[in-house]
């Protein structure tokens, strides 16, 4: 009977110790400023085309724009129910630097930042990355579903033309 006490007792410190270390992990991914800086809320509504894809018609002068987590592909969606919608109406706009067909897949849902547009009050990146035949590396873009900004094409990209 001793040794069961002391037994349950070990696996209670464990379990509350693990609970503790994951709240903690959870809460510090979570940073309480948030450090994207290219939110426009004015940014207008992107036009769809006949293939339901964005019309996108302007490229991007900053080098950072799609790249960088500070600097995401801003899509905003009214409502997250579909929450790759936009991402896909974005993604199949886009072509390689000389027209070519471009492959894409999400790699991950990363750097968690505030936004008052969740219920969890903290919004998630979405990476993808985008590939096409001849590229010699695989270009990642990150993408902001909760909040607005100018749709624009990254730099090393074009539109792609609509057939």
């Amino acid at each position: 009977m001793y040794f069961w006490s002391i037994k349950n007792h070990r696996n209670e410190e464990i379990h509350r110790f693990n609970l503790f270390s994951y709240f903690r992990y959870f809460c510090s991914c979570i940073s309480t400023r948030n450090t994207i800086k290219n939110i426009d809320e004015s940014a207008p509504a992107p036009l769809l085309n006949s293939k339901n894809t964005f019309v996108l018609t302007e490229t991007s002068t900053d080098p950072k724009y799609g790249y960088d987590k500070d600097y995401p592909i801003n899509i905003f969606y009214i409502s997250t129910v579909n929450d790759t919608i936009n991402q896909e109406r974005f993604l199949k706009a886009l072509a390689g630097p000389n027209g070519e067909k471009i492959s894409y897949s999400k790699l991950e849902s990363c750097c968690p930042f505030p936004t008052k547009r969740s219920d969890m009050g903290a919004g998630f990146l979405d990476v993808y990355e985008i590939f096409w035949e001849g590229a010699s590396k695989p270009l990642r873009l990150y993408f902001n579903i909760y909040e607005k900004g100018r749709l624009l094409i990254p730099k090393g990209l074009t539109a792609k033309k609509e057939e």
